[in-house]
């Protein structure tokens, strides 16, 4: 996989401490993900009026992953504490535990590859997800790229972290 299709480096497993996160939950059409990315300046806003600051990059959380019909994600931000939500805003804890990740560098439209691409070495190496057909406990897309630092999608750096089964 290295220097393959916007991937940099050969996957990685890293031990991940439980990361509790505040987010917007919806069920997304594949086509309707850039819609729903829209929306992540709800968080935003609802994060700012609580005078609580995300302490690392957003992330997409995809909690089931059917390509063919839906998919159930959450768009947000880990942050310091365990919240409570409200509406549509739901809070959680991303699960402490072993995480296949490796970079994604390039345009969003990517990811689809470099998710294909980090599944299939994966499955070469044997490993087991912490998953249930298509629900997973933990299957994430970290934007890393601010952008209003750098606007072109095509420089974008999105780690993608898929939790392992302890």
């Amino acid at each position: 996989m290295d220097g393959v299709d916007g991937v940099d480096r050969v996957p990685e497993i890293v031990q991940f401490g439980a990361r509790p996160y505040v987010a917007l939950r919806g069920k997304v059409a594949m086509d309707g993900i850039s819609a729903f990315a829209d929306r992540l300046r709800e968080v935003i806003d609802w994060l700012a009026a609580r005078e609580i600051a995300p302490n690392d990059a957003p992330f997409f959380k995809y909690d089931e992953v059917d390509m063919e019909s839906e998919l159930v994600m959450e768009i947000g931000f880990p942050v310091d504490d365990v919240h409570t939500g409200e509406g549509e805003i739901v809070t959680g804890v991303i699960p402490a535990g072993r995480y296949v990740t490796v970079t994604h560098h390039g345009h969003p439209d990517g990811l689809r590859d470099a998710t294909h691409d980090l599944l299939v070495w994966a499955d070469e190496q044997g490993l087991e997800w912490d998953a249930d057909g298509d629900r997973w406990v933990a299957r994430l897309e970290v934007y890393r790229s601010d952008p209003r630092e750098v606007p072109d999608l095509n420089d974008w750096d999105t780690d993608l972290q898929f939790k392992l089964k302890d």
